[in-house]
């Protein structure tokens, strides 16, 4: 099992307009073969923080995750609204970053 953290910083009072598109691509995200969990939070501290907790069965699936259409459409969604992003993929051996 593997698990991703993906970190957004998003353009102050954007993080609103990224509900739909996210909820979508959570929804269909959550079918896929291999995830295990896929969930969303938003910081209390700073609204602008959004940040992917998800759990993959491997990354083979979680490859395929990244070519998944829902996923091209979230990307198309929020990268105008997008400051940064950071994702870690953390293995049991080691850690990627992104």
């Amino acid at each position: 099992m593997i698990y991703v953290v993906a970190t957004l910083i998003v353009k102050p009072g954007s993080a609103a307009a990224l509900q739909g598109p996210a909820a979508a691509c959570i929804a269909e995200t959550r079918k896929e073969e291999g995830c295990i969990s896929y969930e969303l939070f938003q910081s209390l501290g700073d609204p602008d923080r959004l940040v992917f907790v998800e759990q993959w069965e491997t990354r083979e699936a979680l490859t395929a995750h990244s070519k998944a259409p829902h996923l091209a459409v979230w990307r198309e969604a929020s990268t105008p609204h997008l400051i940064s992003r950071t994702i870690e993929v953390i293995h049991p051996e080691k850690v990627e970053t992104f």
